[in-house]
């Protein structure tokens, strides 16, 4: 193309500092260096996680560039690529996989020694590609996709299908892949079984639809918010219920629900208390309570072991446990093949420059996933 080894004056929403709105700006993005790739962002969606950072609850240098579940094309390659070329459409990868070190290596594995969840905001060669106002701009997550173009090292994006629709298939950057792995590959649900899931925002959904999928018998939504309930009952809960309608733990009621047989339990909120909840939730002996949302930094979780003495297994579960280099283009073949439906977790589609609008419905809890177009 012919911006190749040129710097690129595009628009980005950048924040200068916690606790303070996004700010559209003209961002110089430089060209990618060996092993990196430089991406024209075609469609983002907008986390839970990106809206930690502006609230400080995630780690972060600033001033930042965040955004971490997109779609795109190869603008131009840094020397030494291989796996992908100009023109390419492709996801950037929060969840980055190198190939080389000891979890890419093991089967069982996908946390990539190069994943940046500690806020280093830089590429591998701890330098970034974003400057603004004269003053260096810091990656987020190996992705930073509020922007027209990004830079990302070559082990953090993957090729997928060129038909597949960016404004949709951006959720498989990471909600629909960490709910719905959740299930299917870090629970392994089985046919038949009971499941809980605790929070019915878009990776709650998505648990839902691998519960499902995996042939789950009944699966009962959890929230506080009750506008939720019809969106979960939609994509495959066999019912829902708020514990403010209860005056005894929830993990009382869904014992007294399913006859102390709820086999796998979900967290995907992120908050201590419905972390014990859910573990509390999953039958004593052989229940499997899997941890999803973001946790909040610092802090510490007190249980009482014979939670898990009794037999219980807990997991944490980082982008549903999918290697994402090896499974996020099979994940969308899936989606070609309507073997899931990506709509139901779309709420809104918004062009770039109302990136505010989009986290105000999400903290008002009026969206379940903003979409935002370029």
């Amino acid at each position: 193309m012919a911006t190749a080894g040129k710097v690129i004056k595009c628009k980005a929403a950048v924040l200068w500092e916690q606790n303070k709105p996004f700010s559209i700006e003209e961002v110089e993005v430089a060209p990618p260096k060996a092993k990196e790739v430089r991406i024209k962002i075609l469609a983002t969606g907008i986390c839970r996680s990106d809206d930690h950072v502006m609230k400080g609850t995630l780690a972060s240098k600033f001033p930042v560039i965040v955004g971490h579940e997109a779609v795109g094309v190869v603008e131009s390659i840094g020397e030494g690529v291989t796996t992908v070329k100009p023109g390419d459409k492709v996801i950037p990868l929060f969840a980055p996989q190198c190939r080389e070190c000891k979890s890419c290596r093991n089967p069982d594995a996908n946390l990539c020694i190069m994943s940046d969840f500690t806020g280093r905001g830089v590429l591998a060669d701890g330098t970034t590609r974003f400057t603004c106002r004269g003053k260096t701009v810091y990656h987020f997550a190996s992705t930073s996709t509020f922007t027209e173009y990004t830079v990302v090292d070559e082990f953090a994006v993957v090729k997928i299908d060129d038909a597949a629709p960016s404004e949709k298939i951006c959720l498989l950057g990471c909600a629909f892949s960490t709910g719905y792995g959740a299930a299917v590959k870090t629970g392994k649900v089985t046919p038949g079984s009971t499941c809980a899931v605790f929070g019915l925002g878009g990776v709650g959904l998505s648990v839902i639809m691998g519960c499902k999928l995996a042939g789950a018998s009944r699966i009962i939504g959890i929230d506080l918010n009750k506008d939720k309930f019809e969106k979960a009952m939609a994509v495959g809960a066999t019912e829902c219920i708020s514990p403010k309608d209860f005056t005894k733990p929830i993990s009382e009621v869904l014992s007294e629900m399913t006859e102390d047989s709820v086999d796998y339990s979900f967290e995907a909120i992120g908050h201590l208390e419905t972390m014990i909840d859910a573990l509390k939730s999953c039958q004593k002996n052989y229940g499997t309570c899997v941890l999803v949302g973001v946790p909040p930094p610092a802090k510490m979780l007190a249980y009482d072991p014979m939670l898990l003495f009794m037999g219980r297994t807990w997991k944490g579960c980082i982008f549903g446990g999918w290697k994402s280099r090896d499974h996020v283009p099979k994940l969308v073949t899936d989606f070609m093949a309507k073997k899931f439906d990506l709509d139901q977790l779309i709420t809104h589609v918004l062009p770039f420059k109302s990136i505010q609008e989009g986290f105000e419905l999400l903290n008002s809890g009026k969206s379940i996933r903003t979409v935002l177009t370029f």
